[in-house]
Order: structure tokens, then C-alpha cells, then sequence
């Protein structure tokens, strides 16, 4: 039969336990800690990643939005004729330019559809700046009213796209 342990021998085993097993246990709640903060900086980072494109494309659909309006801006002004007739060919020129490089970065982000509602757009842009000049300033409305329509559809979608983009 073992003999009955002593206090101070009972007092030994357990502070010998605790000082073996404590730092263990200390150890391992920080292994914990640092996966789970790991796994909170991938997520932290994923969200950020999201808000960033989300933000880039915001922005690129208040560029576009402006970008359609200088079209139809400078559409007009060679419309009404003027002086300066073939510095507003050109500038409208640019700013059917500028809408068609901005619809093909936020085509780009999207799928083939809204690809080819872009381009369609931006050659209706690009016929009406053309023929702007012989249009009378009274019927440049008409002349952008196919692409008036497809412009309001792309704009839903930008819409859209921001609604539903969670945070």
C-alpha cells in the first residue's frame, strides 16, 4: 500500500503540474488567438477588396453619367453652328471618345449583354456627334432618343449594381 502522500509533497506535484501545464495552456489559447485574428485580417481584407471595386465603379458610373451629357452638350453646340464649328466636331468627337472608354471599363466589369449595350451606345453617340450638323437644333432631341433609351438601362444597372452591393 503507498504511503499517504504529505502536504508539502501534495503542494510539490501540484505546483510542478501547474508550472508544466499552465504555459501550455497559455500557448495554446494564443495559437487560438492568432488563427482567429488571421481569419478576421482575411476578412477585414475581403471587405475592403469589395468596397473598394464597388467604389471604383460608383465613381466610373458618375464619370459615364457626366461623360453622356458632354455628348449631347457638345452635340448641340454643333448643332447650332457657329464659328467654331469644327473645334465642336472635334470636341464632340472627344467626348464620345471619353463615354466609350469609360462604357468599355465598366462593360468590362459586368457581362457580354451590357458589353453590347455600350457599344451600341457608343455608336449611336458617335452617328449622332457625326450628323449633328446637318440635324436642326429642334429635332437633336429626337436624334437621341434610341440613345437616350439604351442610356437609361445602363444607368439602371449602375443602379442596380450599387443597391445591391453588400458592404
Amino acid at each position: 500500500m503507498p504511503e499517504p502522500q504529505t502536504n508539502g509533497e501534495r503542494e510539490v506535484r501540484i505546483r510542478t503540474a501547474v508550472v508544466t501545464y499552465f504555459p501550455m495552456f497559455i500557448a495554446a489559447l494564443s495559437l487560438l488567438t492568432s488563427v482567429y485574428n488571421g481569419y478576421l485580417n482575411s476578412k477585414f481584407v475581403d471587405i475592403i477588396q469589395r468596397n473598394v471595386g464597388r467604389t471604383e465603379y460608383m465613381r466610373t458610373c458618375k464619370e459615364i453619367i457626366d461623360a453622356y451629357f458632354q455628348v449631347k452638350f457638345r452635340a448641340g453646340i454643333i448643332a447650332g453652328g457657329g464659328t467654331t464649328a469644327p473645334t465642336a466636331q472635334i470636341d464632340g468627337g472627344n467626348a464620345v471618345a471619353k463615354f466609350a472608354a469609360l462604357g468599355t471599363y465598366l462593360a468590362n466589369l459586368r457581362d457580354d449583354a451590357i458589353r453590347q449595350r455600350y457599344s451600341e451606345l457608343s455608336g449611336q453617340l458617335s452617328k449622332v456627334v457625326g450628323e449633328a450638323g446637318s440635324i436642326p437644333a429642334g429635332q437633336l432631341d429626337k436624334a437621341f432618343s434610341p440613345a437616350d433609351r439604351i442610356f437609361a438601362d445602363l444607368n439602371d444597372d449602375c443602379i442596380r449594381s450599387a443597391k445591391a452591393a453588400p458592404l
